[in-house]
């Protein structure tokens, strides 16, 4: 079971990184159930955690406009397994999608400090 909490009506969850000879470095994700894809960090993010380049990714954002995303690759602990998963290089917040949360059961409570738990059907 993956824990979070839920703060200013976000869903936020831990997402810890494997790096390859490093200690692991856990960042914080908003859950965004309008995010079809794994996991969203900021390019600057990606960099630093020096996350391998997969491929771009041609897509639209809501107002229809055409973009080009970066593609990395990262390894995380996600329900006590090891997940090889993909990460878009955009944006500003981390955000986490719901084909993380495919298989998965998403319960929140939301008030402030309200708690989160994702559990595998």
């Amino acid at each position: 079971m993956i824990t979070g909490h839920v703060s200013a009506l976000h869903i936020l969850v831990s997402v810890p990184f494997r790096r390859t000879g490093q200690p692991d470095i856990a960042i914080e994700f908003v859950v965004d159930t309008g995010f079809t894809g794994e996991l969203c960090l900021p390019p600057d993010t990606v960099a630093a955690l020096g996350l391998p380049f997969r491929y771009d990714l041609r897509a639209r954002l809501a107002d229809d406009s055409p973009v080009i995303l970066p593609v990395h690759d990262a390894t995380v602990p996600w329900n006590g397994m090891e997940l090889e998963t993909s990460v878009l290089a955009t944006g500003k917040r981390p955000l986490l999608g719901i084909a993380l949360l495919e298989g998965y059961e998403l319960l929140s409570q939301f008030r402030e400090n309200g708690i989160v738990t994702i559990d595998a059907l």
